[in-house]
């Protein structure tokens, strides 16, 4: 049976659509691969589900012509989508940053390789299962993220936004101040550049429950180098 126009055409809208519910949660949080890129890949993905569904189509038809090419056409239904998923990988790696030690971007990463992945169930028609996966997916972007938060605050985990000059000697004392304070640096951003000189970094900190957020604040600018300080919103941000 060959398949018509609008199942195609909604086939390829709900890839658009899933795509677009996890491009959203990832571009709510400022991460790299947005909202289009994650309808892109998923609706590339169901088109080369499509178009390998309209090969089998294409070569059954043939076969039942001409029953002597029965035995020379050959048609592998998941090759294709089997080099989407390995292909896709690439470009999830576009998305892992590494930086000072720390890798983001992961959960991007997943999030497009998965997209990819569901993709292909709703190009070849599985509407159910790619349903359910979609579903458990948001679930786990923003249900599971709601838990973390709630954990690692728990945990003593605080985001200082710390406004400094001369990079370097700031950052030297930050670093000495952590350590001799058994403080972690879990991760290091720049936030804002309002000059050459003049940095403004998000540390996002451990901090062992002897030692107090306010405390932190009033130490560290003590040193010159860092004009201000203060405590940011903490959520966590994958």
């Amino acid at each position: 049976m060959t398949l018509p126009w609008y199942e195609i055409l909604l086939r390829l809208g709900l890839a658009m659509l899933f795509g677009m519910l996890v491009g959203m949660e990832r571009e709510h949080r400022q991460r790299p691969a947005g909202i289009k890129t994650h309808i892109l890949v998923c609706m590339g993905a169901a088109l080369v589900s499509i178009i390998q569904i309209k090969m089998i189509e294409e070569v059954i038809a043939a076969a039942h012509e001409n029953s002597a090419l029965a035995e020379v056409l050959k048609s592998d239904i998941g090759r294709m989508g089997a080099q989407v998923i390995s292909g896709v990988g690439f470009l999830g790696a576009g998305t892992i940053l590494r930086t000072k030690g720390t890798i983001k971007g992961l959960t991007t990463a997943a999030t497009l390789w998965l997209i990819a992945c569901v993709g292909l169930a709703v190009g070849m028609g599985y509407y159910k299962t790619s349903l359910m996966a979609i579903t458990l997916t948001m679930i786990v972007l923003i249900i599971l993220h709601i838990i973390q938060n709630s954990l690692i605050k728990g945990r003593g985990l605080k985001h200082i936004e710390v406004t400094m000059i001369n990079k370097r000697e700031a950052m030297n004392y930050l670093n000495d101040y952590c350590n001799n304070n058994s403080i972690l640096i879990k991760n290091i951003e720049l936030y804002d550049s309002m000059s050459d000189n003049v940095l403004t970094y998000v540390y996002t900190l451990l901090i062992p429950r002897t030692i107090t957020a306010d405390n932190i604040l009033v130490d560290i600018q003590m040193d010159e180098n860092i004009l201000s300080a203060s405590i940011v919103n903490d959520t966590l941000s994958e």
